[in-house]
């Protein structure tokens, strides 16, 4: 086979328009699967992406396709389509020359269209754009035409009519990833070039490499060298995806596929390394990698019993592995005891990972509330990132507090503009502008703390827009704030674990309703417990549980009263030296109530 009949592509879209779907027709077109082994979503093999609808692991495939008398060979990579899961389209985008930009004829251009359209022009992609679901009555093809011109520049006629439901258009969309891709420029002579763009772990075989071959050929029995980590393995298995995998001779210059070598130890790969021949080591230079995941949102993982923590420790591992943008690190909690602090891409990003885990590697966890990370200049001039609140260093060796800012593009019924201004305003979102898509979309963009997003944000932008919000962001940087950390005392007693960072504007009203939200959950002691909200030394909220009231003296039936009061004196002193030596007991259960509570 020549490079010349190879084409590298993937398909990118916005969530739910019909990524699968049309994966699963060029699977059916072009023969990988018989009518007796497919079903709907082929290349989504977890059960989470077939409940949810969603993809959350990209896919690779490799397809045969004759064209003029000639088989050419199709490799396919089914991308996510949620902004969450964004790492795992610019990693597919570093092995593939061309991408399926994929556009719902109902909904239009969205958020993440825009997004994935613009990541694959600046990897020097040849664009084919195709319109879907143009079999729906809503479809409004002619003006999503005009809209991927005013948002992306594409020019309306090279736009490829399609219906994945029911197989119309795919036999143009396989013309046109044969004709307008260009074939890969490796050289099948030179040194082994392969970058590694994913990797997943099995029982038997150890850690499995997903590879782009760049330059060069490898068989099975030659030893491969890693250049960042320095390891040197040797191939036992080699071999492509059509769709599962299927072992061969070997693997060359512009295919995709997966090397297996007995790869036990997890730390020993890196997604995005280049490997080459252990002989050609010295001759060869790393090629550029995707661009590395910056996780922005973090929260605590503990086991629900201590005995699983070892056993947490080797799923996190597992898992990091298979999801290259989620990392972790050992912590301890006063209240939750020992777990660790993970760090995600978004919200579902992490509700994903909290599932698989459960699911995946059968433990049960507890899990905190989400944060974000903070930068603090100090005065002695370091900087700091933190991530968790309750390392933050005391307020006088503070000198600047900055929190993560992201620009939000929002796509949105033209109706919906005044309901969406006054939701960023609340969330202090700072205006940037505003573009027309047509008569009835419109994109706006604006600045927004990310902390302002994390919760709920996403709720309320389909509650305004009556669902049919759509809305994609990318980190700016970190921009000096007025921000305060708020911290709950229990009887005296700081709990680390409720401490978070808040805007001062916000701080008081955050305080009352943990506080509230405490009181409601901590048991009635012998004494009473003062449940206090403070930033820095100023208490700005409190409530007090009661305490547990006991009749002394009933057991008195008359006499003087003075037997009733030295009763009840030494009961208040009774009281008393238990408050001082005894500590308050706040159960695990209070702290999940207040950690899952939300303003």
């Amino acid at each position: 086979m020549r490079i010349s009949r190879i084409r590298n592509f993937s398909i990118i879209a916005h969530i739910d328009h019909g990524k699968s779907t049309l994966a699963d027709r060029l699977l059916q077109r072009t023969g990988a699967v018989s009518e007796r082994e497919f079903h709907d979503q082929m290349l989504d093999d977890m059960d989470l992406e077939r409940e949810r609808g969603i993809t959350i692991k990209a896919r690779a495939v490799q397809l045969f396709c004759p064209h003029n008398g000639q088989r050419y060979i199709l490799n396919l990579i089914d991308t996510p389509g949620h902004v969450d899961f964004s790492y795992e389209v610019s990693r597919s985008m570093v092995a593939c020359e061309g991408a399926l930009l994929l556009v719902d004829a109902s909904q239009g251009v969205e958020a993440q269209t825009v997004a994935n359209a613009y990541e694959a022009i600046n990897h020097d992609l040849a664009i084919v754009p195709v319109i879907n679901k143009i079999d729906l009555a809503s479809a409004r093809t002619i003006e999503v035409m005009e809209e991927i011109e005013a948002s992306l520049g594409i020019d309306p006629e090279e736009c490829i009519l399609a219906s994945a439901k029911t197989g119309q258009g795919v036999d143009d969309i396989l013309t046109g990833i044969i004709e307008r891709i260009p074939p890969p420029s490796g050289d099948m002579d030179g040194p082994l070039k392969a970058l590694i763009f994913d990797a997943v772990f099995d029982v038997y075989r150890g850690v499995i490499l997903y590879v782009r071959v760049m330059d060069g050929v490898v068989h099975p029995g030659e030893e491969i060298h890693m250049l960042r980590t320095g390891h040197t393995y040797e191939v036992q298995q080699l071999g492509t995806f059509r769709p599962k995998m299927t072992t061969g001779h070997r693997l060359f210059a512009g295919e995709t596929g997966f090397i297996a070598a007995a790869i036990k130890d997890l730390s020993d790969v890196r997604i995005g390394d280049t490997i080459t021949l252990a002989s050609s080591r010295g001759r060869v230079k790393p090629l550029p990698g995707y661009r590395v995941p910056q996780p922005m949102v973090f929260c605590g993982l503990y086991p629900s019993s201590d005995t699983d923590y070892q056993a947490l420790r080797g799923a996190l591992e597992r898992l990091s592995l298979n999801d290259s943008s989620f990392n972790f690190e050992p912590e301890t909690s006063e209240a939750l005891g020992f777990g660790f602090r993970c760090g995600f891409l978004g919200l579902l990003h992490m509700e994903i990972v909290q599932e698989r885990l459960e699911r995946e590697m059968d433990v049960e966890l507890v899990q905190t509330a989400p944060t974000v990370t903070y930068e603090v200049l100090k005065t002695s001039g370091d900087t700091l990132h933190i991530e968790n609140p309750s390392l933050l260093p005391p307020l006088n060796e503070i000198a600047e507090l900055r929190e993560p800012v992201v620009r939000v593009s929002f796509i949105i019924p033209a109706e919906s503009i005044g309901q969406l201004m006054t939701l960023c305003e609340d969330r202090r979102g700072e205006y940037r502008k505003t573009e027309y898509l047509g008569p009835k979309r419109v994109m706006l963009e604006y600045d927004l703390p990310l902390a302002e997003i994390v919760y709920d944000f996403y709720d309320k932008l389909k509650s305004a827009t009556r669902g049919y919000g759509t809305m994609n962001y990318e980190v700016l940087g970190y921009r000096k704030s007025n921000l305060v950390k708020l911290d709950i005392l229990v009887n005296g007693t700081r709990l680390d674990a409720l401490s978070n960072i808040v805007h001062a504007d916000f701080a008081d009203r955050r305080g009352r309703k943990l506080v509230k939200r405490l009181k409601e959950e901590i048991p009635r002691h012998l004494f009473a417990i003062p449940i206090q909200a403070a930033v820095g030394s100023r208490i700005i909220a409190r409530e007090t549980v009661k305490a547990v009231g006991k009749n002394v003296t009933g057991k008195c039936y008359g006499g003087d009263i003075t037997r009733k009061r030295k009763l009840l004196a030494k009961q208040r002193e009774g009281k008393k030296r238990l408050k001082q030596v005894g500590g308050v007991t706040v159960p695990q259960a209070a702290f999940l109530a207040v950690l899952s509570s939300q303003d």
